[in-house]
């Protein structure tokens, strides 16, 4: 199992599952996190800061703790 706040710039990477609560839940799948979606890391803050994640047209800056509860396959 990897996690998406493992996942290196530039890497492609397919949604597996989403382990959040159930607020954080709604805010994932309401930016566009969704089970088979496609998704790349574009940028990393630096000190375990956000992520600049894009989805398909789409760009997202995520908390490294909400990206750590998105599975991922590669």
């Amino acid at each position: 199992m990897r996690l998406l706040s493992q996942l290196k710039i530039g890497q492609f990477a397919v949604i597996s599952a989403i382990e959040a609560d159930e607020s954080l839940f709604h805010r994932l799948t309401a930016l566009g996190f969704r089970v088979g979606k496609p998704l790349s890391i574009i940028r990393r803050a630096n000190f375990n800061g956000p992520l600049h994640v894009r989805l398909g047209t789409t760009d997202v800056i995520l908390r490294s703790n909400d990206a750590a509860r998105i599975q991922i396959t590669q």
